[in-house]
């Protein structure tokens, strides 16, 4: 029995990847076999580059494919949790101390982190170190660049 990795999501996060999925089905895998056949039409395929990088993109979107059917498959949706604790799902803000701004995050599955738009990873140094504390709690949190110390501000 193979155990295969959860993914923690939440429901946007599922709704985001089924989307996705629903593209690379309906209108990539078409637009890679179209390639494919019009670079065949050019003849000898052992030096035709145009072939080699349509079946290198066919490769990779079914990879992933395979790597999103997966995720659905084994995605568990975030439950509301309505405690002032912080956990997977919940947007923190806290400021670096003794005087930093203050920045927000939300605590995201793997799958769907997104740090442009906010989304850490529960796996990531940040989200490690603020996982189970609460507001006005202070916390060394581990860094690529050092520690720093922060105070949690908010969670909602």
């Amino acid at each position: 029995m193979s155990t295969e990795k959860v993914y923690p999501m939440t429901q946007e996060g599922k709704e985001k990847l089924e989307q996705e999925l629903e593209y690379l089905k309906a209108v990539k895998r078409k637009e890679v076999v179209e390639r494919i056949k019009i670079a065949r039409s050019f003849g000898d395929l052992s030096e035709n580059s145009e072939y080699d990088s349509a079946k290198e993109e066919q490769a990779f979107v079914e990879g992933r494919i395979g790597t999103i059917e997966a995720m659905i498959r084994n995605a568990k949706i975030i439950e509301e949790d309505n405690s002032n604790v912080v956990s997977l799902g919940k947007t923190v803000a806290f400021i670096e101390l003794p005087d930093g701004e203050e920045e927000t995050y939300t605590i995201v599955g793997s799958a769907e982190a997104d740090p442009f738009e906010g989304k850490i990873s529960n796996d990531s140094p940040i989200a490690k170190s603020l996982l189970g504390k609460e507001v006005n709690d202070e916390v060394t949190v581990q860094t690529p660049g050092g520690e720093m110390q922060v105070k949690i501000v908010s969670i909602k």
